[in-house]
């Protein structure tokens, strides 16, 4: 589970334009399942990889729930919960760790790996999605083929994981400003009725 350290041979991944890619869908909406959405799109296409999905720990803390995710057939999506005590990577990955899995086809610790045979999904690597050193989800990278990640990689894809937290935090942020205005301003209306 450690970091590999060579760099790709020229002609490889542009992570200032795909960075700069998913900057531009983060701030092109406060919608947070819109921005998830485009965020999966983005890391898909820029990695090169099989899939991509960003999920949110619930609200009781017990399990994560998909934000979005690209590439990944609805079958997948619906396999079963993600329950935290049950998935040794994801209790992992919310302490804060980055954790990579070479072959989760036959890695004990990754919770539905016939699914993911049958998905044709070799490799993960998964990453945490932390606003002010709370994590409040993950982000997850599927590679068809088993596949060593670069050190270039794993910083890109850190990068997008503290935005992807960013817009998340900022989105809830304005949802309950909303709600608190719509509120105020409700209150205000039968206040003047009378």
């Amino acid at each position: 589970m450690a970091r590999k350290t060579k760099e790709p041979t020229a002609g490889g991944i542009d992570y200032f334009s795909a960075l700069y890619d998913v900057a531009r869908v983060i701030n092109a909406s406060l919608d947070p399942t819109r921005v998830l959405e485009e965020i999966a799109r983005c890391v898909t296409g820029a990695m090169n990889v099989k899939a991509c999905s960003l999920r949110l720990l619930g609200s009781r803390g017990t399990t994560l729930e998909l934000g979005a995710s690209y590439g990944l057939s609805e079958d997948y999506i619906h396999k079963g919960p993600i329950v935290v005590e049950e998935s040794k990577v994801d209790q992992k990955v919310l302490k804060g760790k980055t954790i990579w899995l070479k072959n989760v086809q036959t890695d004990d610790d990754f919770q539905y790996q016939q699914k993911a045979k049958a998905e044709g999904i070799a490799s993960v690597l998964v990453l945490p999605l932390t606003v002010k050193k709370i994590v409040i989800g993950v982000l997850r990278v599927y590679t068809a083929d088993v596949r060593e990640f670069t050190d270039r990689d794993i910083k890109f894809l850190e990068a997008v994981s503290s935005l992807s937290a960013i817009a998340i935090d900022n989105a809830r942020h304005h949802e309950r400003l909303k709600v608190r205005y719509d509120l105020m301003a409700e209150h205000k209306y039968r206040i003047d009725d009378l």
